[in-house]
Formats: structure tokens, sequence, C-alpha cells
């Protein structure tokens, strides 16, 4: 995905409000989080991208290490929201990337309460929410997504049984600049949809593949186990665990797995 293909595609093939009005491209950078982020500190309006080939500090949830070797998608996005709309934004981007892997990939992937876009368990995609603050006022956030679409998951031992790539699971080469520019319309869609008072909670309800799944959650060492039964209208989980409680857990810290043919009691 050469500079110009982006610029090309930006430009004349992207038909949106808000959302990659304006854009940067790198071939290579540290991270396309903290690039937008500087971006806005500079003044960059609303719905500005930063693309990147490869990053060599990127990060995932968590601090976890994101795999950012080239052929892959990556890109963060510029948003300046209120405190009504910031806890949806991760939730929005979700829908729209797995609308747009739908769309070019011929995949019906799933979501991973919070962020994780997976297929047959397997991860394609993950998406990472951050936010400044000045005292109550949010300045602003950036959400930046990795999808998996050439990554040699054997590459890693890391990803070799967690990760798939797109092209793997097609059958065939996804293509990268048309991945980019359905998840950014879609995005500039249901932002414009969420300003208006539309959230995107229900859509993303229907994608996520945790519900109806028995987890365990940890949060600070402290674990509990139950049936992932809802999310809430702020995208909390709502986690009935195996003696009758109703947890309200929202994102955060927590780490959450997926139990599988084996019973789970309240840890």
């Amino acid at each position: 995905m050469a500079p110009s293909t982006v610029a090309r595609m930006l430009r004349t093939g992207l038909y949106t409000a808000i959302i990659g009005r304006s854009a940067r491209y790198y071939q290579s950078t540290a991270s396309t989080m903290d690039d937008a982020a500087q971006w806005a500190r500079e003044g960059a309006d609303e719905g500005a991208v930063v693309v990147a080939e490869t990053q060599s500090a990127s990060r995932g949830r968590l601090g976890r290490r994101w795999v950012s070797d080239a052929g892959n998608l990556y890109f963060s996005v510029l948003f300046r929201p209120d405190a009504t709309t910031l806890p949806l934004l991760s939730p929005l981007v979700g829908v729209a990337v797995a609308r747009a892997i739908r769309q070019v990939a011929g995949l019906y992937p799933a979501i991973k309460w919070p962020n994780d876009i997976t297929f047959d368990g397997l991860k394609v995609a993950g998406i990472l929410a951050e936010s400044a603050l000045s005292g109550a006022r949010i300045e602003h956030a950036v959400v930046g997504v990795g999808v998996n679409v050439a990554l040699d998951v054997s590459a890693d031992p890391e990803t070799a049984e967690t990760a798939a790539s797109l092209n793997d699971l097609a059958g065939s080469e996804v293509d990268r600049s048309e991945l980019l520019r359905r998840t950014l319309q879609h995005m500039d869609a249901l932002y414009l949809d969420l300003r208006r008072g539309r959230s995107p909670i229900p859509e993303w309800r229907r994608w996520l593949g945790t519900l109806g799944q028995r987890v365990v959650v940890t949060h600070h060492d402290v674990s509990n186990a139950g049936l992932a039964e809802d999310v809430d209208e702020h995208g909390n989980l709502l986690l009935r665990t195996d003696d009758g409680q109703l947890l309200t857990l929202t994102a955060g810290d927590i780490t959450l797995r997926t139990v599988q043919g084996e019973s789970v009691a309240n840890a």
C-alpha cells in the first residue's frame, strides 16, 4: 500500500463528512496512536487519520505488544468527543471494522468483548482507544486499529495459536486500501449517527460473540466466572456469576477469556 495509493484513495475515493478529511501516511513510525495524539495537540481537526506500513512501538490493550509487520493495516483516528460519546467510540469502531471485513474479505467476524475482532476464536484485528483530559474536559481521543491482513502467524510463537490473517482465511489477497476505505466510511456514518443520538451499541451487540458464553474475567488479580449475559448502553459487560449476582464490568484493565467444555465456578 504505497503512499500514493493511500493519498489517492483518501482524496478521490473517500466520501465522508468527518473521518479521513485529513490524513498522514508513514512508511514506518513508532506508533500511529502517538502520531495522532501529537497531531491533536497541534490542532488537527476531528477525523484526522494516521496510517503506517509498519510500527516499531505499537501496543494493544494493557500495554500488550502488537506485531506490526509490513503487509497489514495500521491506522489511528482522532476524535474530539464529549463525555457521552467517548465510551462509545470503541464499540463504534468495532462495528465499522467488522462491517468492512465482511464486505472486503467475505468473512463474517465476531467481536470479542471489549475490542478484539475474531474469526473462529482467532484474533484478526484489535482496537485501542486512549483519551487526553484537561481537568474534567476531554481534549481528544484517539482510536487505533490493527488488522492482520497478511500476517505470518507461524513466525511468532505468541501469535501462532491465537491469531489469524485475513488472506489465509479468505484464501486470497485482501485489498488493504479498500479495507481502509470501507472502514473509514463506516466509521464516518456511525459517528454522524452517534452525534445525532443514535448509539452503535445495538448493532455492536449483534456482532458480539462473547454474549451467551461462559467466561472468566480478571481484574487486579481477582477473578469472577459466569455467563456473559449482555452489555449495557455504555458497552459494559453484564456478567451473571454462578451464585446469581449480576456484575457490571467496564473494559478498563480487565482481561477476559472464554471457557469451553468445562464447568466454571466463581473464583
